[in-house]
This record gives C-alpha cells, sequence and structure tokens, in this order.
C-alpha cells in the first residue's frame, strides 16, 4: 500500500521508540510527527471520494501500525460528509481494538462529527458507558465533548448534554484513572459555556455521594 509506505518513509527510529515505550501495546511504531501524519491525511482526503476514504482508512487501520490507525482515523475526520454511514460503520468496527489515548482520541474526534451530523447515534455507543474497555468507557466522552463546549443550545443538543451527564455520574466512580479524568475535562469544558448547569451537576453528585455512604 502506497499510504503505508508514504508514512514508512517519514519513520523517525528515535521517536518511535520513545512512542513505543509511552503507549506500551506492542504495535510497530514508526515515529511520525503528528503534523506530517496530518499533512499527509489531509492530501489523501482531497485525493478521495467517500468511499474512497472509507476503504483507505480500513486498509491503514488493517495494518495495525500506529501511525497508520492515527492516519485512518484522520480521513474521516470531516464536519461534511454524505452518505456518511461507511465512515460510521468503521469507526464503530475500530472501537473495540481502542487500547489508548493517543488513537482513541483520533478515532474520537471523527466519532464527534458523525454524532454532530445524527445524534440519534448516541444509542449506539451508550453500551461503551458500561463495557469492560475502560478506553471505550473514556472514548464516550471524548466523543460526546462538542455538547459540553455548545452555545444557545437546541433543544435537542440540550438532551444529548443532559444525556451525557447523567452517563458522567457513573463514570466520574470509574475505578479507572484516565475515565474519571475525561470525566473532569467534559465538566471542565461545561464550566466555561454553562457554569450554572456544571455546579448543578456537582452538587447532585454530591447528594449522591452522601445517599451512596
Amino acid at each position: 500500500m502506497q499510504e503505508l509506505e508514504r508514512l514508512r518513509a517519514e519513520a523517525d527510529v528515535t521517536r518511535a521508540a520513545r512512542t513505543a515505550a509511552r503507549h506500551k501495546t506492542g504495535r510497530e511504531t514508526l515515529g511520525v510527527p503528528p503534523a506530517r501524519i496530518e499533512a499527509l491525511a489531509s492530501e489523501w482526503r482531497a485525493a478521495l471520494d467517500i468511499n474512497g476514504r472509507v476503504d483507505l482508512a480500513r486498509a491503514l487501520w488493517d495494518s495495525d501500525v500506529h501511525e497508520a490507525r492515527l492516519a485512518a482515523a484522520r480521513l474521516l475526520v470531516q464536519a461534511r460528509m454524505r452518505p456518511d454511514d461507511g465512515a460510521w460503520q468503521a469507526i464503530l468496527d475500530w472501537a473495540p481494538d481502542v487500547d489508548g489515548t493517543e488513537i482513541g482520541d483520533a478515532v474520537m474526534a471523527a466519532a464527534s462529527r458523525r454524532l454532530l451530523a445524527v445524534p440519534e447515534r448516541l444509542d449506539q455507543i451508550e453500551p461503551w458507558v458500561t463495557g469492560a474497555n475502560p478506553w471505550l468507557r473514556r472514548a464516550v466522552l471524548v466523543a460526546t465533548g462538542p455538547w459540553a463546549r455548545m452555545n444557545n443550545l437546541k433543544p435537542a443538543d440540550r438532551a444529548v448534554r443532559e444525556r451525557v451527564l447523567a452517563w458522567a455520574i457513573k463514570l466520574s466512580r470509574d475505578r479507572n484513572g484516565a475515565v474519571r479524568q475525561a470525566v473532569d475535562s467534559w465538566l471542565r469544558d461545561l464550566d466555561k459555556h454553562d457554569p450554572d448547569r456544571a455546579a448543578t451537576w456537582r452538587t447532585d453528585w454530591d447528594a449522591q455521594d452522601d445517599q451512596e455512604r
């Protein structure tokens, strides 16, 4: 695959060793800087139609190379994509393999665009809230982050925000620190756009905590 070979041509052995040590997945790592991954993904997006992007993204993901998976996700980060069912299905297929913050954040950046396009898709990711994979429990919050940062919400968007805040009550008690940190990050974003609602959430959390003691 020529796209994978272009990523390999950008490899940096020293950077790759540092990245591999940080993620500890055992996955092949090339050490390509994020800016170069983004530049290549942008080039490929511009050259391909939607189906071509999805096909290339799936092929890059299946290579199981760290930077190729990042590029796969970046190929699907696009606000307007019609039709986007193929991109959404690819994201759902990849989700069980998410095993860290960097790849998880990349995939969920693509997921958030597809959720904004069709909020009803929240039904499909809700099972992640109680799933066994902590990176997917964290991913629910990353993917829904846009609703924490919205101003002047429409009723449908407010309903989504309330739904995620209900999930956050449960996830705030998660045994995994990365999940709890994601809750804190979601609420910090909400503080900037709706501080009253964030404060009410914390009050509700305290009240529930008192009841459970």
